[in-house]
């Protein structure tokens, strides 16, 4: 089973958003895919419970210590925004790719600082048993917030693997439990182009 983290401190970075994207994606595959939600808001578990069963089916993994029998393909983790210390150490055993979204903001980006350091200089990366990237969230390339992220980025080595615009189009899929990837082409071509780099990378073999 592959398993990726979708991992920031900071509250509303974009990571249910990503997070239930890239399980849908992943199910639209044809993997096997289960989500894991630890955020106290619960918001992937809703989005889960929205989700029709014509769509490709995506399993809820609780949190709780139970096991799961079923064998998987994938394992997608929304994390909680307090996730640091021994706990996101935890984490990174469970997982060979961790994504960090981040905001349009200078205070979002300064408030990732610390989190992707420290990320990056734990022992799983640094080995590369886990590879880091970073989504630009309701950011588009070309603009000051996307050249001032890539600068953050250069000195911390850490790829952008994504800008993914703000559209309604997430808004009105989550309501029915669906990624972009569930929906007709013609409503949502531009959006999933955005995503090419991102699966490119989180479904590359390692090396």
């Amino acid at each position: 089973m592959k398993a990726v983290l979708i991992a920031n401190p900071k509250g509303g970075s974009g990571k249910t958003t990503l997070s239930t994207n890239i399980a849908g994606y992943l199910a639209s595959r044809g993997q096997r895919v289960a989500l894991l939600d630890m955020d106290r808001q619960k918001s992937a578990t809703l989005w889960l419970a929205q989700r029709g069963n014509t769509l490709p089916a995506i399993r809820t993994l609780d949190d709780d210590g139970g096991k799961h029998t079923e064998k998987l393909d994938w394992l997608v983790i929304d994390s909680p925004a307090a996730l640091h210390g021994k706990n996101l150490e935890h984490a990174l055993k469970l997982v060979h790719r961790v994504i960090v979204p981040i905001a349009p903001s200078l205070y979002d980006i300064q408030a990732s600082h610390d989190f992707l350091k420290s990320l990056n200089e734990m022992k799983a990366a640094r080995k590369g048993r886990v590879l880091i990237g970073v989504a630009g969230m309701r950011m588009a390339p070309r603009t000051r917030a996307a050249a001032t992220l890539e600068d953050f980025l250069q000195r911390l080595d850490l790829p952008v693997l994504a800008y993914l615009r703000e559209a309604q189009v997430y808004v009105n899929a989550a309501f029915e439990g669906k990624s972009i990837f569930d929906l007709p082409a013609h409503q949502a071509a531009h959006d999933v182009e955005q995503w090419a780099g991102l699966l490119g990378w989180l479904e590359a073999e390692d090396s």
